[in-house]
């Protein structure tokens, strides 16, 4: 796993509500670029091999969601959640949840988890290739602190969940 000091520059294919298109679903494509995301911005962001996923769904994001007033106090503009899946999954995880204040940002191609040197090889479950599970915290781009999950490896058997949860970026929030 590298170690960069800034986020990877790249452009995410996101879908916003746009009720001029009109039917059952109102959205259009929009490119955000990681400068349009992070520029002038403090942010966390926290990344999961998936949605819909057993650990994402019951306590990665929904833990996020709970503590979101609570970090954003700690001086946070945004709190982001980034998985290799594309824009309609992601939507529809988030509604499904009930997410309203994290936002869900599809990296469907895996460009800015490859960039960040967290894309690894999950075939041993079925997913392909998906993010390493980590949280980080940026500050204008550039990385301040990073959380990344032991173990980092192609396929591996576990998924360990222990640093990358929003207890742990809050107590460094309000440690740091």
């Amino acid at each position: 796993m590298a170690v960069i000091e800034k986020v990877p520059h790249v452009v995410f294919k996101t879908r916003v509500r746009d009720e001029s298109v009109g039917g059952e679903n109102p959205f259009r494509w929009q490119d955000r670029t990681t400068e349009e995301i992070f520029g002038g911005k403090r942010v966390i962001v926290f990344s999961l091999p998936g949605a819909f996923t057993p650990t994402c769904s019951s306590t990665h994001l929904p833990r996020y969601e709970e503590l979101y007033d609570e970090i954003k106090a700690q001086g946070v503009d945004d709190i982001i959640c980034i998985s290799v899946n594309d824009a309609f999954v992601m939507y529809q995880w988030a509604q499904k949840l009930g997410a309203k204040k994290v936002s869900v940002l599809p990296d469907g191609n895996g460009e800015f988890t490859r960039g960040m040197g967290m894309l690894v090889d999950k075939s041993n479950l079925g997913f392909g290739m998906r993010s390493w599970r980590y949280s980080m915290l940026v500050n204008d781009g550039k990385i301040e602190k990073i959380f990344s999950e032991p173990g980092f490896s192609d396929n591996c058997p576990t998924d360990p969940f222990e640093v990358s949860d929003a207890d742990t970026m809050l107590a460094y929030l309000k440690g740091a």
